[in-house]
Protein backbone atom coordinates (compact mmCIF):
# COMPACT_ATOMS: atom_id res chain seq x y z
CA UNK A 1 0.00 0.00 0.00
CA UNK A 2 2.82 2.21 1.38
CA UNK A 3 5.58 2.92 -1.30
CA UNK A 4 9.09 2.94 0.40
CA UNK A 5 9.50 7.35 0.02
CA UNK A 6 5.87 6.95 2.27
CA UNK A 7 7.20 4.84 4.69
CA UNK A 8 10.11 6.87 5.28
CA UNK A 9 7.95 10.15 5.93
CA UNK A 10 5.42 8.07 8.22
CA UNK A 11 8.62 6.92 9.92
CA UNK A 12 9.91 11.32 9.99
CA UNK A 13 6.95 12.32 11.24
CA UNK A 14 6.76 10.00 14.49
CA UNK A 15 3.83 8.03 13.03
CA UNK A 16 3.92 4.04 12.24
CA UNK A 17 2.03 2.46 9.27
CA UNK A 18 -1.09 0.92 11.61
CA UNK A 19 -1.98 4.42 12.85
CA UNK A 20 -2.06 5.69 9.15
CA UNK A 21 -3.86 3.04 8.37
CA UNK A 22 -6.46 3.30 11.61
CA UNK A 23 -6.70 6.97 10.51
CA UNK A 24 -7.76 5.82 6.85
CA UNK A 25 -10.39 3.48 8.23
CA UNK A 26 -11.43 6.51 10.20
CA UNK A 27 -12.09 7.88 7.02
CA UNK A 28 -13.88 5.33 5.46
CA UNK A 29 -16.42 4.79 8.37
CA UNK A 30 -16.81 7.89 9.90
CA UNK A 31 -16.71 9.65 13.55
CA UNK A 32 -19.96 8.57 15.32
CA UNK A 33 -21.82 11.63 16.57
CA UNK A 34 -21.68 12.82 20.46
CA UNK A 35 -24.96 11.10 22.05
CA UNK A 36 -26.29 14.09 23.72
CA UNK A 37 -29.05 13.76 25.87
CA UNK A 38 -29.92 17.16 26.77
CA UNK A 39 -28.35 20.84 27.49
CA UNK A 40 -27.29 21.95 30.48
CA UNK A 41 -28.76 25.61 32.14
CA UNK A 42 -28.46 27.55 34.93
CA UNK A 43 -29.50 25.40 38.13
CA UNK A 44 -29.57 22.00 35.63
CA UNK A 45 -25.71 21.70 35.98
CA UNK A 46 -24.49 25.49 35.35
CA UNK A 47 -23.71 26.45 38.82
CA UNK A 48 -24.57 30.13 39.77
CA UNK A 49 -22.40 31.43 42.79
CA UNK A 50 -23.78 34.40 45.30
CA UNK A 51 -21.26 37.13 46.07
CA UNK A 52 -20.82 35.17 49.30
CA UNK A 53 -20.09 31.93 47.75
CA UNK A 54 -17.61 34.20 45.19
CA UNK A 55 -15.65 35.25 48.45
CA UNK A 56 -15.65 32.27 49.84
CA UNK A 57 -13.96 30.69 47.16
CA UNK A 58 -11.64 33.39 46.04
CA UNK A 59 -10.57 33.45 50.13
CA UNK A 60 -9.97 29.34 50.06
CA UNK A 61 -7.52 30.05 46.79
CA UNK A 62 -5.84 33.14 48.14
CA UNK A 63 -5.35 31.23 51.22
CA UNK A 64 -3.30 28.08 49.93
CA UNK A 65 -2.01 29.86 46.44
CA UNK A 66 1.48 30.56 47.88
CA UNK A 67 1.65 26.66 48.61
CA UNK A 68 0.68 25.69 45.24
CA UNK A 69 2.00 25.05 41.89
CA UNK A 70 0.28 27.11 39.23
CA UNK A 71 0.99 27.34 35.86
CA UNK A 72 -0.90 29.11 33.25
CA UNK A 73 -1.50 27.51 29.53
CA UNK A 74 -1.46 29.84 26.61
CA UNK A 75 -2.85 28.20 23.14
CA UNK A 76 -1.06 30.51 20.93
CA UNK A 77 0.14 28.80 17.89
CA UNK A 78 -2.10 30.70 15.12
CA UNK A 79 -0.98 33.16 12.91
CA UNK A 80 -3.23 36.64 12.83
CA UNK A 81 -4.09 35.70 9.09
CA UNK A 82 -7.40 34.89 9.05
CA UNK A 83 -8.03 38.34 11.67
CA UNK A 84 -7.24 40.70 8.13
CA UNK A 85 -9.39 38.72 5.83
CA UNK A 86 -11.57 41.54 4.90
CA UNK A 87 -7.99 43.80 4.40
CA UNK A 88 -6.51 40.58 2.00
CA UNK A 89 -10.05 41.14 0.60
CA UNK A 90 -10.11 44.43 -0.40
CA UNK A 91 -6.67 44.04 -1.24
CA UNK A 92 -7.43 42.09 -3.97
CA UNK A 93 -10.23 43.63 -5.52
CA UNK A 94 -9.17 47.22 -5.32
CA UNK A 95 -8.73 49.17 -8.26
CA UNK A 96 -7.52 52.84 -8.52
CA UNK A 97 -11.13 54.09 -10.84
CA UNK A 98 -13.43 53.16 -7.41
CA UNK A 99 -15.65 54.67 -6.33
CA UNK A 100 -14.72 54.03 -2.79
CA UNK A 101 -18.11 55.82 -1.21
CA UNK A 102 -20.30 53.68 -3.21
CA UNK A 103 -17.91 50.12 -2.74
CA UNK A 104 -17.97 50.65 1.37
CA UNK A 105 -21.60 51.26 1.38
CA UNK A 106 -22.26 47.85 -0.02
CA UNK A 107 -22.93 45.07 2.16
CA UNK A 108 -20.52 43.17 1.85
CA UNK A 109 -18.24 45.87 2.61
CA UNK A 110 -19.50 46.47 5.69
CA UNK A 111 -16.66 45.42 7.79
CA UNK A 112 -13.90 47.32 5.65
CA UNK A 113 -16.70 50.41 6.55
CA UNK A 114 -16.42 49.74 10.16
CA UNK A 115 -12.20 49.38 9.53
CA UNK A 116 -12.23 52.30 7.92
CA UNK A 117 -14.41 54.81 9.60
CA UNK A 118 -12.66 54.04 13.21
CA UNK A 119 -9.40 53.50 12.19
CA UNK A 120 -8.23 55.82 14.52
CA UNK A 121 -9.62 53.80 17.90
CA UNK A 122 -7.03 50.79 16.84
CA UNK A 123 -4.34 50.48 18.96
CA UNK A 124 -1.65 50.59 16.14
CA UNK A 125 -3.38 53.27 14.19
CA UNK A 126 -1.00 55.89 14.93
CA UNK A 127 1.93 53.42 14.36
CA UNK A 128 1.35 52.73 11.21
CA UNK A 129 0.29 56.68 9.94
CA UNK A 130 3.53 57.56 11.10
CA UNK A 131 5.28 55.07 9.05
CA UNK A 132 3.11 56.15 5.89
CA UNK A 133 3.66 60.05 6.52
CA UNK A 134 7.60 59.08 6.33
CA UNK A 135 7.33 57.49 3.02
CA UNK A 136 4.86 59.42 1.39
CA UNK A 137 5.50 63.30 2.14
CA UNK A 138 2.09 64.07 0.87
CA UNK A 139 -0.07 61.12 2.42
CA UNK A 140 -2.52 63.65 3.68
CA UNK A 141 -3.89 65.33 0.88
CA UNK A 142 -4.43 61.54 -0.96
CA UNK A 143 -7.80 60.30 -2.33
CA UNK A 144 -9.61 58.20 0.09
CA UNK A 145 -9.27 55.40 -1.58
CA UNK A 146 -5.63 55.34 -1.95
CA UNK A 147 -5.23 56.06 1.63
CA UNK A 148 -7.27 53.14 1.96
CA UNK A 149 -4.67 51.13 -0.02
CA UNK A 150 -1.60 52.35 1.96
CA UNK A 151 -2.87 52.13 4.82
CA UNK A 152 -3.60 47.96 4.43
CA UNK A 153 -0.41 47.52 2.67
CA UNK A 154 1.43 49.22 5.58
CA UNK A 155 0.21 46.64 7.93
CA UNK A 156 -0.14 43.61 6.12
CA UNK A 157 2.98 44.26 3.44
CA UNK A 158 5.81 41.60 3.58
CA UNK A 159 8.25 44.23 3.46
CA UNK A 160 6.25 46.62 6.37
CA UNK A 161 4.54 45.54 9.69
CA UNK A 162 3.38 42.42 8.08
CA UNK A 163 0.31 41.81 10.32
CA UNK A 164 -1.31 39.33 8.76
CA UNK A 165 1.62 36.65 9.44
CA UNK A 166 3.35 37.36 12.82
CA UNK A 167 1.56 35.27 15.50
CA UNK A 168 -1.83 36.86 16.63
CA UNK A 169 -0.29 36.75 20.00
CA UNK A 170 2.24 39.54 18.67
CA UNK A 171 -0.21 42.03 17.33
CA UNK A 172 -0.49 45.54 19.47
CA UNK A 173 -3.80 44.90 20.59
CA UNK A 174 -3.60 47.62 23.24
CA UNK A 175 -2.12 50.56 24.22
CA UNK A 176 -1.13 51.86 27.68
CA UNK A 177 0.03 55.47 27.71
CA UNK A 178 2.67 55.18 24.52
CA UNK A 179 3.27 51.87 25.01
CA UNK A 180 1.77 49.21 21.99
CA UNK A 181 0.40 45.94 24.09
CA UNK A 182 -0.13 42.73 22.44
CA UNK A 183 -2.30 39.92 23.43
CA UNK A 184 1.39 38.16 24.65
CA UNK A 185 2.35 40.70 27.23
CA UNK A 186 -1.57 41.19 28.51
CA UNK A 187 -1.38 37.25 29.15
CA UNK A 188 1.53 37.70 31.40
CA UNK A 189 -0.12 41.26 33.11
CA UNK A 190 -3.13 39.36 33.96
CA UNK A 191 -1.26 36.49 35.01
CA UNK A 192 0.21 38.57 37.73
CA UNK A 193 -3.36 39.41 39.21
CA UNK A 194 -3.90 35.18 39.93
CA UNK A 195 -1.03 32.80 38.48
CA UNK A 196 0.95 33.33 41.03
CA UNK A 197 2.67 32.11 43.54
CA UNK A 198 4.98 33.61 45.91
CA UNK A 199 5.22 36.79 43.46
CA UNK A 200 6.12 34.02 40.62
CA UNK A 201 4.16 33.40 37.82
CA UNK A 202 5.03 30.49 35.14
CA UNK A 203 3.46 30.56 32.00
CA UNK A 204 3.75 28.65 29.04
CA UNK A 205 2.87 28.95 25.88
CA UNK A 206 1.81 27.06 22.18
CA UNK A 207 3.68 28.69 19.75
CA UNK A 208 4.81 27.23 16.21
CA UNK A 209 8.50 26.50 15.64
CA UNK A 210 9.14 29.70 13.36
CA UNK A 211 7.50 32.03 16.01
CA UNK A 212 9.14 30.98 19.25
CA UNK A 213 11.89 33.77 18.04
CA UNK A 214 9.75 36.39 17.97
CA UNK A 215 7.86 35.92 21.18
CA UNK A 216 11.23 35.54 22.82
CA UNK A 217 12.57 38.79 21.49
CA UNK A 218 8.98 40.68 22.49
CA UNK A 219 9.38 38.97 26.12
CA UNK A 220 13.42 40.31 26.70
CA UNK A 221 12.02 43.51 24.87
CA UNK A 222 8.94 43.85 27.92
CA UNK A 223 10.35 42.43 30.40
CA UNK A 224 11.57 44.48 32.83
CA UNK A 225 8.85 46.76 32.56
CA UNK A 226 5.93 44.55 33.19
CA UNK A 227 7.90 42.47 35.64
CA UNK A 228 7.79 45.88 37.52
CA UNK A 229 4.91 47.27 37.68
CA UNK A 230 3.28 43.83 38.67
CA UNK A 231 5.84 43.27 40.85
CA UNK A 232 5.82 39.79 39.63
CA UNK A 233 8.46 37.60 38.35
CA UNK A 234 8.06 35.51 35.27
CA UNK A 235 8.88 32.33 34.04
CA UNK A 236 8.26 31.36 30.64
CA UNK A 237 8.34 27.99 28.57
CA UNK A 238 7.67 27.13 24.92
CA UNK A 239 5.93 24.04 23.19
CA UNK A 240 5.50 23.48 19.81
CA UNK A 241 2.84 20.78 18.25
CA UNK A 242 4.37 17.87 17.74
CA UNK A 243 4.83 16.64 14.45
CA UNK A 244 3.13 12.96 15.21
CA UNK A 245 0.03 14.73 16.16
CA UNK A 246 -0.47 15.76 12.44
CA UNK A 247 -2.79 13.09 10.80
CA UNK A 248 -2.97 12.05 7.22
CA UNK A 249 -5.40 13.39 4.12
CA UNK A 250 -7.59 12.05 2.23
CA UNK A 251 -9.35 12.07 -0.95
CA UNK A 252 -12.99 12.62 -1.20
CA UNK A 253 -12.72 8.56 -1.98
CA UNK A 254 -11.17 7.91 1.38
CA UNK A 255 -8.29 7.00 0.11
CA UNK A 256 -4.66 8.06 1.14
CA UNK A 257 -3.98 11.42 -0.59
CA UNK A 258 -0.61 12.38 -2.44
CA UNK A 259 0.72 15.21 -3.64
CA UNK A 260 1.88 15.63 -7.35
CA UNK A 261 4.81 13.85 -6.57
CA UNK A 262 3.68 10.90 -4.85
CA UNK A 263 4.24 12.26 -0.99
CA UNK A 264 1.84 11.66 1.72
CA UNK A 265 -0.12 15.37 2.71
CA UNK A 266 0.63 15.77 6.50
CA UNK A 267 -2.09 18.44 8.21
CA UNK A 268 -2.13 19.88 11.63
CA UNK A 269 -4.77 17.53 14.05
CA UNK A 270 -6.61 20.74 15.78
CA UNK A 271 -6.08 22.01 19.00
CA UNK A 272 -6.43 18.78 20.42
CA UNK A 273 -3.41 17.82 19.44
CA UNK A 274 -2.02 20.36 22.23
CA UNK A 275 -3.49 17.39 24.51
CA UNK A 276 0.43 15.94 24.38
CA UNK A 277 2.23 19.55 25.29
CA UNK A 278 -0.95 19.58 28.13
CA UNK A 279 0.38 16.32 29.41
CA UNK A 280 4.03 17.96 29.61
CA UNK A 281 2.76 20.10 32.65
CA UNK A 282 3.14 19.33 36.24
CA UNK A 283 1.10 21.61 38.19
CA UNK A 284 -0.96 21.70 41.06
CA UNK A 285 -3.54 24.30 39.43
CA UNK A 286 -3.12 24.92 35.72
CA UNK A 287 -5.29 27.56 34.14
CA UNK A 288 -6.20 27.40 30.32
CA UNK A 289 -6.88 30.70 28.54
CA UNK A 290 -6.68 31.54 24.60
CA UNK A 291 -4.31 33.95 23.73
CA UNK A 292 -6.36 36.41 22.13
CA UNK A 293 -8.76 36.10 24.85
CA UNK A 294 -7.44 39.66 26.64
CA UNK A 295 -8.78 42.98 27.86
CA UNK A 296 -7.23 46.23 28.46
CA UNK A 297 -5.53 46.30 31.83
CA UNK A 298 -8.32 48.51 33.46
CA UNK A 299 -10.67 46.01 33.08
CA UNK A 300 -7.86 42.78 34.78
CA UNK A 301 -8.82 42.86 38.21
CA UNK A 302 -12.59 41.78 37.53
CA UNK A 303 -11.33 39.00 35.23
CA UNK A 304 -8.55 37.73 38.10
CA UNK A 305 -11.20 37.75 40.22
CA UNK A 306 -13.63 35.17 38.32
CA UNK A 307 -10.54 33.27 37.54
CA UNK A 308 -9.68 32.88 41.36
CA UNK A 309 -13.34 31.39 41.98
CA UNK A 310 -12.98 28.90 39.61
CA UNK A 311 -9.61 28.02 41.25
CA UNK A 312 -11.07 27.77 44.63
CA UNK A 313 -14.36 25.92 43.62
CA UNK A 314 -11.67 23.80 42.45
CA UNK A 315 -9.62 23.28 45.58
CA UNK A 316 -13.10 22.76 47.29
CA UNK A 317 -13.82 19.94 44.69
CA UNK A 318 -10.29 18.44 45.13
CA UNK A 319 -10.81 18.36 49.09
CA UNK A 320 -14.03 16.58 49.12
CA UNK A 321 -13.32 13.93 45.91
CA UNK A 322 -9.70 13.14 48.27
CA UNK A 323 -11.78 13.00 51.22
CA UNK A 324 -14.16 10.44 49.25
CA UNK A 325 -10.90 8.43 47.56
CA UNK A 326 -9.23 7.78 51.35
CA UNK A 327 -12.89 6.76 53.31
CA UNK A 328 -13.39 3.96 50.50
CA UNK A 329 -9.44 2.96 50.31
CA UNK A 330 -9.86 2.05 54.11
CA UNK A 331 -10.21 -1.84 54.86
CA UNK A 332 -12.86 -1.38 56.26
CA UNK A 333 -16.14 -0.11 54.21
CA UNK A 334 -19.29 0.70 55.12
CA UNK A 335 -22.29 1.02 53.32
CA UNK A 336 -22.66 4.71 54.36
CA UNK A 337 -19.07 5.31 52.58
CA UNK A 338 -20.34 3.66 49.46
CA UNK A 339 -23.59 5.51 49.46
CA UNK A 340 -21.91 9.29 50.43
CA UNK A 341 -19.26 8.72 47.56
CA UNK A 342 -21.95 7.42 44.97
CA UNK A 343 -24.35 10.46 46.23
CA UNK A 344 -21.46 12.80 45.96
CA UNK A 345 -20.57 11.38 42.19
CA UNK A 346 -24.01 12.21 41.42
CA UNK A 347 -25.09 15.32 42.56
CA UNK A 348 -21.43 17.11 42.27
CA UNK A 349 -19.97 15.92 39.49
CA UNK A 350 -23.60 15.40 37.65
CA UNK A 351 -22.38 11.70 37.02
CA UNK A 352 -25.32 9.29 36.58
CA UNK A 353 -25.77 5.46 35.34
CA UNK A 354 -22.75 4.19 36.83
CA UNK A 355 -21.46 1.52 38.92
CA UNK A 356 -21.88 1.76 42.72
CA UNK A 357 -19.15 -0.37 44.39
CA UNK A 358 -15.34 0.32 45.59
CA UNK A 359 -14.19 -0.10 42.12
CA UNK A 360 -16.67 1.43 40.10
CA UNK A 361 -16.60 4.68 41.90
CA UNK A 362 -12.90 5.15 42.71
CA UNK A 363 -12.17 4.88 38.98
CA UNK A 364 -15.03 7.78 38.82
CA UNK A 365 -13.47 9.65 41.22
CA UNK A 366 -9.86 9.38 40.59
CA UNK A 367 -9.36 11.84 37.16
CA UNK A 368 -8.67 15.34 36.42
CA UNK A 369 -10.63 17.89 37.03
CA UNK A 370 -11.49 21.21 35.05
CA UNK A 371 -14.11 23.78 36.30
CA UNK A 372 -14.82 25.30 33.20
CA UNK A 373 -16.17 29.12 32.88
CA UNK A 374 -19.45 29.39 30.34
CA UNK A 375 -21.26 32.58 29.29
CA UNK A 376 -24.45 33.22 28.01
CA UNK A 377 -24.47 31.82 24.25
CA UNK A 378 -24.07 34.98 22.45
CA UNK A 379 -24.20 32.85 18.82
CA UNK A 380 -19.89 32.89 18.77
CA UNK A 381 -19.13 29.62 17.01
CA UNK A 382 -17.82 26.68 18.79
CA UNK A 383 -18.81 24.20 21.95
CA UNK A 384 -20.93 24.71 24.90
CA UNK A 385 -22.13 22.64 28.04
CA UNK A 386 -24.15 19.46 27.14
CA UNK A 387 -25.48 16.11 28.84
CA UNK A 388 -24.29 13.46 26.57
CA UNK A 389 -24.50 9.37 26.85
CA UNK A 390 -21.65 7.37 26.14
CA UNK A 391 -20.99 4.15 24.90
CA UNK A 392 -21.27 2.42 28.66
CA UNK A 393 -24.65 4.39 29.19
CA UNK A 394 -23.18 7.01 31.21
CA UNK A 395 -24.22 10.02 31.63
CA UNK A 396 -21.81 12.67 32.47
CA UNK A 397 -21.42 16.79 31.22
CA UNK A 398 -19.27 17.26 28.57
CA UNK A 399 -18.47 20.47 26.41
CA UNK A 400 -19.61 19.27 23.30
CA UNK A 401 -18.36 21.32 19.38
CA UNK A 402 -21.61 21.46 17.05
CA UNK A 403 -19.35 19.57 14.40
CA UNK A 404 -19.81 16.64 16.98
CA UNK A 405 -23.26 16.78 16.94
CA UNK A 406 -25.69 15.56 14.43
CA UNK A 407 -27.93 19.02 13.52
CA UNK A 408 -29.85 16.50 10.99
CA UNK A 409 -31.57 14.33 13.80
CA UNK A 410 -34.53 17.25 14.88
CA UNK A 411 -33.84 15.76 18.88
CA UNK A 412 -30.28 16.72 18.82
CA UNK A 413 -30.76 19.69 16.94
CA UNK A 414 -33.42 20.53 19.76
CA UNK A 415 -31.06 19.85 22.24
CA UNK A 416 -28.37 22.75 20.44
CA UNK A 417 -31.43 25.15 19.60
CA UNK A 418 -32.08 25.56 23.21
CA UNK A 419 -28.17 25.56 24.75
CA UNK A 420 -28.03 28.53 26.92
CA UNK A 421 -24.45 29.02 27.57
CA UNK A 422 -21.24 28.85 25.66
CA UNK A 423 -17.53 27.74 26.50
CA UNK A 424 -15.09 30.34 26.34
CA UNK A 425 -12.26 28.32 26.85
CA UNK A 426 -12.11 29.74 30.35
CA UNK A 427 -10.47 26.33 32.36
CA UNK A 428 -8.82 25.83 36.06
CA UNK A 429 -7.69 21.99 35.94
CA UNK A 430 -6.33 19.82 38.54
CA UNK A 431 -4.21 17.36 36.69
CA UNK A 432 -2.68 15.32 40.10
CA UNK A 433 -4.54 13.07 42.16
CA UNK A 434 -4.95 12.13 45.73
CA UNK A 435 -1.18 11.30 46.36
CA UNK A 436 0.09 14.20 44.24
CA UNK A 437 0.84 12.24 41.21
CA UNK A 438 0.76 13.51 37.96
CA UNK A 439 -2.22 11.44 35.92
CA UNK A 440 -1.57 10.37 32.37
CA UNK A 441 -3.93 12.47 30.49
CA UNK A 442 -3.84 10.68 27.60
CA UNK A 443 -6.03 7.66 29.45
CA UNK A 444 -8.78 10.25 29.59
CA UNK A 445 -8.96 11.12 26.12
CA UNK A 446 -11.54 9.72 23.91
CA UNK A 447 -9.66 8.74 20.85
CA UNK A 448 -13.34 7.78 18.71
CA UNK A 449 -14.08 11.65 19.35
CA UNK A 450 -13.24 14.50 16.18
CA UNK A 451 -14.56 15.13 12.80
CA UNK A 452 -14.02 15.38 9.61
CA UNK A 453 -13.72 18.45 7.28
CA UNK A 454 -13.25 19.37 3.68
CA UNK A 455 -10.17 21.24 2.92
CA UNK A 456 -8.16 21.71 -0.16
CA UNK A 457 -4.46 21.68 -1.14
CA UNK A 458 -3.43 23.25 -4.22
CA UNK A 459 -7.17 23.55 -5.61
CA UNK A 460 -7.73 19.72 -4.88
CA UNK A 461 -10.46 19.12 -2.28
CA UNK A 462 -9.66 16.68 0.03
CA UNK A 463 -10.61 15.37 3.43
CA UNK A 464 -8.75 16.41 6.59
CA UNK A 465 -8.73 14.61 10.19
CA UNK A 466 -9.42 16.93 13.32
CA UNK A 467 -8.10 15.18 16.80
CA UNK A 468 -10.54 15.31 19.79
CA UNK A 469 -10.44 18.41 20.88
CA UNK A 470 -8.36 19.80 24.16
CA UNK A 471 -11.51 20.38 25.70
CA UNK A 472 -14.01 18.40 24.19
CA UNK A 473 -12.84 14.76 23.38
CA UNK A 474 -9.44 15.54 24.85
CA UNK A 475 -10.83 16.23 28.08
CA UNK A 476 -13.78 13.46 27.70
CA UNK A 477 -13.22 11.30 30.68
CA UNK A 478 -12.44 14.64 33.14
CA UNK A 479 -14.65 15.28 36.19
CA UNK A 480 -16.06 18.27 34.97
CA UNK A 481 -17.88 21.76 36.67
CA UNK A 482 -19.61 24.31 34.96
CA UNK A 483 -19.64 27.70 36.61
CA UNK A 484 -21.10 30.63 34.97
CA UNK A 485 -19.11 33.45 34.38
CA UNK A 486 -20.07 37.13 33.31
CA UNK A 487 -19.44 38.09 29.39
CA UNK A 488 -17.07 40.22 30.15
CA UNK A 489 -14.26 37.21 30.58
CA UNK A 490 -14.82 36.13 27.20
CA UNK A 491 -13.79 39.07 24.88
CA UNK A 492 -11.71 37.02 21.65
CA UNK A 493 -10.47 39.06 18.36
CA UNK A 494 -11.27 36.35 15.72
CA UNK A 495 -11.69 39.92 13.38
CA UNK A 496 -9.55 42.92 13.54
CA UNK A 497 -12.82 44.92 14.04
CA UNK A 498 -13.48 42.59 17.62
CA UNK A 499 -10.59 45.47 19.03
CA UNK A 500 -13.34 48.22 18.63
CA UNK A 501 -14.89 46.65 21.46
CA UNK A 502 -14.93 48.62 24.85
CA UNK A 503 -12.72 46.21 26.89
CA UNK A 504 -9.98 46.66 24.36
CA UNK A 505 -10.23 50.29 24.11
CA UNK A 506 -8.07 52.46 26.61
Amino acid sequence: MFTERNRQQIEAHGLTEAEVERQLEIFKHGIPFAHVVGSVSINNGIRVFSESEQKKYVDLFESQKDNLDLLKFVPASGAATRMFKSLHRFLEIYDPKMDIEKFLQEETSKDLKIFFDSFEHFAFADLVLKRLKSKHKGFDDLKKGKKYLLIIKEMLGEDALNFGFIPKGLIPFHKHDKEYITAFEEQLYEAAFYATSNNVANLHFTVSVDHKSKFKKRHEKIQHLVEKRTNTEFYISYSFQKKETDTIAATLDNELFLDENGNIVFRPSGHGALLQNLNEMDADIIFIKNIDNVVSQKYVETIAFQKKVLAGKLISLQMKIFEHIEKLEKESLSNKIIQDASHFISEELKLTNVGKNKEALLNILNRPIRICGVVENTGAPGGGPFIVKNKKGEIFHQIVEISQIDMHNPEQKAFVDSATHFNPVDLVCGVRNYKGEKFDLNQFADPDAGFISEKSYNGIHLKALERPGLWNGAMDNWNTVFVEVPLITFNPVKTVNDLLNEVHLS
